[in-house]
């Protein structure tokens, strides 16, 4: 099993659908056994200033995580194939295992 993460700000956008809403259609649309969104509390995206949505009067872009699991060859496919699509965000990839006790 693999685990991909993909770290977007909250507030980007695809053909006028808020990004991680298009990507977690995208998974659904392929099979995708699980995935998550969670949102950020502090982050930052490739040196730019840290993001602090949660302070007041704040405007900055909420920090948004997307994890998602299944076989390696699936998630390899799955992420080639949303790269056609968008280039946005920052992909890592690791190996887990699965707990069925």
């Amino acid at each position: 099993m693999v685990q991909a993460q993909i770290f977007i700000n909250k507030n980007e956008f695809l053909g006028g659908q808020p990004l991680y809403e298009f990507i977690m259609q995208f998974l659904i649309k392929h099979q995708v056994k699980s995935a998550t969104a969670f949102n950020g509390s502090l982050g930052y995206l490739q040196g730019s200033h840290l993001s602090r949505p949660n302070d007041l009067f704040s405007f900055d872009e909420v920090p948004l995580l997307i994890t998602f699991i299944d076989r390696e060859e699936k998630i390899k496919e799955v992420l080639k194939s949303l790269r056609t699509v968008t280039q946005s965000g920052y992909v890592i990839i690791h190996d887990v295992k699965e707990w069925s006790e």
